[in-house]
Parts: structure tokens; C-alpha cells; sequence
């Protein structure tokens, strides 16, 4: 039953990608509600999809990449409906959607079986370190999207000739401070994200820390983002510099997120 409202909800995050590109060509308000209720749709639908595969697996559905690919457009998709409710930025939804469109057919390709969990998944530790993970994540995702739309907002500004995207784009400062509220949250959420991991690792392999890939990558985006906090309180880091970080941080997430996974091998391997 899950995956009948994973696919719908697919459905519903293809159609608010439509409507919000639409609406970011043509400006058409009309194209700006259907994308909003499209996404609140999607993620009403994918949220049931996934109470219903806890409940058929018993575990926290998270423990393969259908399920982490799946979980993680499941967090984005609530992260901007959260942050709209504040900002109000019509049009972030553009640069979103489409990454929670093409995470959920990615997620759609693997395997969808509910196996028996690994012993060493059997943990309370479970739930807590991805939920603080992937919300983490999240928030850096929308970071990476703003970062992108600061940028374009930037060469229009600068530019001779006003392209129609400034009309569509808002305002440098807008951008800026959004994408210093997702660093304020999502650093917090990523570091006790590493920490629960970390605590975890001792329970489960009897070591805080064992250098095992996923987690120098970790380490790694870790300290992107710490330099990048850094910069912003003492250094003064703002607007195209903390933008080009946000885009930095993000690759870094992706690498220990999927690269990490699919090419390297360790104890956070997908098999």
C-alpha cells in the first residue's frame, strides 16, 4: 500500500515542478497556487506513504537507498513548506520541486522489497540520527537553491541589460537572510546528526569513530559549513561569498549522501 502513495505523490511533486516553472517563465500567479498545492498534496500523500511503510516494515524507513532517496524529498519538500509560511517566496518553490521531483524517481529505480533489517540497525539510535541528518541536509538544500537564485539575481543586477529574471527573483537581501535562517538551523541539525551517529557507532562497533568513509565526508561538509557560520558571525562573509559556500556545502552533502554510498566502500555501503 506505501507504494501506491509513493507514486502518488510522485505525481504530485512532477505536477508542482510543472506549475512552478511555469509560473517562473510566465509569472502567472495561478501557476504559483497550483504548485503550492501541488507540493502540500505531495507531501501530505508521501508523508502517509511513509507511516505506512514504517508500519509494514517495522523500522524506520530509511535503511536502503529507495527509502533514503525517498525520505530525503520527503524532507525538503516539508523544510519549504515550513520556511514559506515565513518568507513567502513564490518562487523558491522553481528551484526546489525539481530536486524533490528527480530524488523521488531516483528512488522510484531501486528496489522497493522490505527486507529484515541488519542487527546492527535494530536501534532506538536509528530514527534520531537520520531525522536530525536528513532535516539537517535539508535546510542546506534550500540553502544551495537560494545561493543559486542570489547568483543569477546578482549577474542581473550587475549586468547593462535587466534579463526578466530579476522581475521573477527577489530582492539580494531577501535572498541573503533566507540563506543565513536555513545555516542558523541546518548546522545545528547536522552536527548533532554527526554526534547521535557518532554515539551510535560506539554502542553498535564499540568506537566513537572509525574513519570509515561516510564519516570523514561528513566531517568534511561539517567543516564547510562551520567555516561558513564562521565567516558569517566574525568575518563578516554576506551575500555572493556565504552564496558560492551554500553551492559548495551542497556538493559536499551530495558526495557524503550518494557518492559516498555507491562508490565507496564502508560501513554505510548500500548492498
Amino acid at each position: 500500500m506505501n507504494i501506491i502513495f509513493f507514486q502518488a505523490a510522485l505525481i504530485f511533486y512532477l505536477l508542482g515542478t510543472a506549475s512552478s516553472l511555469v509560473f517562473l517563465i510566465f509569472l502567472g500567479k495561478i501557476f504559483s497556487h497550483i504548485g503550492k498545492l501541488a507540493l502540500t498534496g505531495g507531501f501530505a500523500v508521501h508523508s502517509l506513504a511513509l507511516v505506512l511503510r514504517y508500519s509494514e516494515a517495522g523500522h524506520t524507513p530509511i535503511t536502503n537507498l529507495h527509502e533514503s532517496l525517498s525520505f530525503f524529498a520527503w524532507s525538503i519538500v516539508g523544510v519549504y513548506l515550513l520556511l514559506h509560511l515565513k518568507y513567502r517566496v513564490e518562487v523558491l518553490a522553481a528551484f526546489i520541486s525539481p530536486v524533490a521531483a528527480v530524488l523521488i524517481i531516483l528512488s522510484s529505480l531501486f528496489p522497493k522489497d522490505i527486507l529484515p533489517l541488519a542487527p546492527v540497525l535494530e536501534s532506538y539510535w536509528l530514527p534520531i540520527h537520520v531525522i536530525f541528518a536528513f532535516i539537517g541536509n535539508a535546510m542546506f538544500t534550500i540553502a544551495f537553491a537560494v545561493g543559486v537564485m542570489y547568483l543569477i539575481q546578482e549577474r542581473q543586477i550587475k549586468s547593462k541589460k535587466i534579463g526578466p529574471f530579476y522581475y521573477r527573483l527577489p530582492a539580494l537581501k531577501v535572498l541573503d537572510d533566507l540563506n543565513y535562517r536555513c545555516l542558523t538551523f541546518g548546522f545545528p541539525l547536522l552536527t548533532l546528526g554527526i554526534i547521535s551517529g557518532s554515539v551510535w557507532a560506539e554502542s553498535a562497533w564499540g568506537s566513537y569513530w572509525s574513519w570509515d568513509p561516510k564519516e570523514t565526508w561528513s566531517l568534511i561538509t561539517w567543516f564547510l559549513y562551520a567555516a561558513l557560520l564562521h565567516g558569517r558571525l566574525t568575518g563578516g562573509w554576506r551575500g555572493r561569498r556565504a552564496a558560492i559556500f551554500a553551492i559548495v556545502g551542497f556538493g559536499a552533502l551530495v558526495f557524503s549522501f550518494l557518492g559516498v554510498n555507491l562508490l565507496l566502500t564502508g560501513l554505510h555501503s548500500y548492498n
